[in-house]
């Protein structure tokens, strides 16, 4: 798996599905900035009709529909459905992505945790959503809100640096100083303090709750 951030703003997407799950999917692609999204559910209720809107058709895709798109997002769909859509999609040149379905994906949707522009990603390359999902909220509690401002910071720094003609290593070098003088992620810190003591703790009390079960 090779982890990569697409700017959804720059391209041509199609969401196919029914459902809660489209409706979830739907909400997140908004909320990634997509632009150029078609959503096709034969039979939407209510709540996808109203966040859909112009974009919705009621239908399913033709082929040239799928063609069309780059990226074809699947959710909600019966088995047989998905993979009929998954299999056009793809052979017009698509990124196909099914939910809950990593064997007939190309790509998987990891759990982010956003704190303005950082985005910290978190992927099973789909084996367990939910283990992701939990290590997400975890991160959560450690890097907080304040971390919008922080990038934001750092990044005006930079700016001055490239602007100043400094080559990448030279920022990348002064990237680390700089963070490193502000104890951001200092040993002291909520980031390290509260998360790595606990874990071998927490392995061994795993491995003594596996090692209690009754064998079959």
């Amino acid at each position: 798996m090779l982890p990569i951030a697409l700017d959804l703003a720059h391209l041509r997407l199609a969401l196919v599905g029914a459902g809660t799950a489209a409706l979830r999917r739907l909400e997140r692609l908004d909320a990634a900035g997509a632009r150029a999204l078609v959503v096709f559910a034969p039979q939407p209720a209510s709540a996808l009709r109203a966040q859909g809107g112009r974009r919705l058709v009621a239908r399913m895709p033709t082929n040239d529909e799928l063609a069309h798109a780059q990226v074809v997002f699947v959710a909600g769909l019966a088995a047989g459905d998905a993979m009929a859509i998954a299999q056009s999609a793809r052979a017009a040149g698509a990124i196909v992505h099914v939910e809950d379905t990593p064997e007939i994906s190309d790509v998987q949707l990891p759990a982010v945790l956003h704190r303005g522009d950082l985005a910290i990603a978190v992927s099973t390359a789909g084996r367990s959503p939910g283990l992701a999902a939990e290590v997400r909220r975890a991160l959560g509690r450690i890097i907080g809100p304040e971390w919008a401002a922080r990038l934001e910071r750092t990044a005006a720094v930079r700016r001055r640096w490239r602007d100043a003609g400094l080559d990448p290593a030279i920022v990348a070098q002064r990237t680390a100083a700089w963070v490193a003088a502000r104890g951001w992620l200092a040993s002291d810190t909520l980031l390290e303090s509260n998360w790595v003591p606990g874990t071998a703790a927490n392995d061994r009390a795993e491995a003594v709750a596996v090692n209690a079960e009754p064998h079959p």
